[in-house]
């Protein structure tokens, strides 16, 4: 799959008949496809022919839209991969990107609510700019690497910071229940001239200074920022970890977070049943989550 040979699309999964389908997005408008979701579209050999394909139009107004990829092969994400973030939380900059997963129990939807584990009060916010993987990666070079994107979409790689820093690996901060927002949409690479993403570099697959991305809670914007600030580019990230392991189409990749988040702030401040999430990335979308305290027994 290349990004100089195919028409730009947004696809989403949609919740359908108590099953879920994969859907073009045209204006406001969704129009079903032949797979059960964009992780299985991706994979599919006819990928091209069947994200163009007519089918059955319903309203977007209505949709209720699945994590964009239901069912990754993995989820990974890059820590401290902002210089802003880096900077807050006291620490120096990487030599290397901090890698850690999250499994899919995770996910939740662009619109679903996100819930605040019952174990912990330090749930935190972080925005980010995420990449899907379009065919398999492996050992490939920073300049190819943007040959291997199916596109862009939203993360918020919501924290658990108290069980964050309970050892040296993120991991078990990271991946709770239906904690992590993704979607609302994949932006396919071809088709990110659209407003508000700006691209760089003779591929058109990579964002530059102006792309913004934002967080904010209950209407008071808490990260505000631009992708220029990353420590490590989209290219570098997707060679680096094509070279630890294989990247699948569906993969998700989460590139990290800007500065502006609860734990850097003075004094810290997170998360509480009832507040409203809002996650947006210019160009790609806006995710919509209401925060929904666990109860347990």
């Amino acid at each position: 799959m290349s990004s100089s040979n195919v028409l730009g699309v947004k696809l989403a999964t949609l919740r359908i008949n108590g099953g879920t389908r994969a859907a073009r997005i045209e204006d406001d408008a969704a129009v079903l496809l032949d797979a059960p979701d964009v992780g299985a579209l991706l994979g599919d050999e006819r990928y091209l022919e069947l994200r163009s394909a007519a089918g059955e139009r319903v309203t977007l107004a209505g949709c209720d839209f699945a994590p964009v990829i239901p069912h990754p092969d993995k989820i990974l994400c890059v820590g401290l991969n902002y210089r802003s973030h880096v900077l807050e939380m006291g620490n120096d900059l990487p030599k290397y990107p901090t890698v850690f997963a999250k499994f899919r129990g995770s996910l939740v939807g662009a619109h679903d609510n996100v819930v605040l584990p019952a174990v912990s009060k330090s749930v935190d916010w972080e925005a980010e700019l995420t990449v899907i993987i379009g065919q398999p990666a492996r050992h490939v070079s920073v300049a190819d690497a943007p040959n291997y994107l199916a596109g862009y979409t939203i993360m918020n790689d919501v924290s658990i910071r108290d069980w964050q820093r309970r050892t040296s690996q993120f991991l078990q901060g990271k991946t709770f229940e239906s904690s992590t927002p993704l979607g609302p949409w994949l932006v396919t690479v071809d088709d990110l001239s659209v407003a508000g993403f700006a691209v760089s570099g003779a591929d058109g697959a990579q964002p530059d200074a102006r792309t913004k991305i934002s967080c904010s809670v209950n209407g008071e914007v808490l990260q505000d920022s631009f992708t220029s600030d990353l420590v490590f580019d989209v290219a570098t990230i997707v060679s680096y970890l094509s070279t630890v392991i294989t990247l699948l189409p569906g993969d998700v990749i989460a590139t990290g977070t800007p500065g502006g988040v609860g734990a850097g702030r003075t004094p810290p401040r997170f998360l509480a049943d009832g507040d409203e999430m809002e996650t947006a990335i210019g160009g790609i979308g806006v995710m919509r989550n209401r925060c929904v305290q666990e109860v347990l027994g």
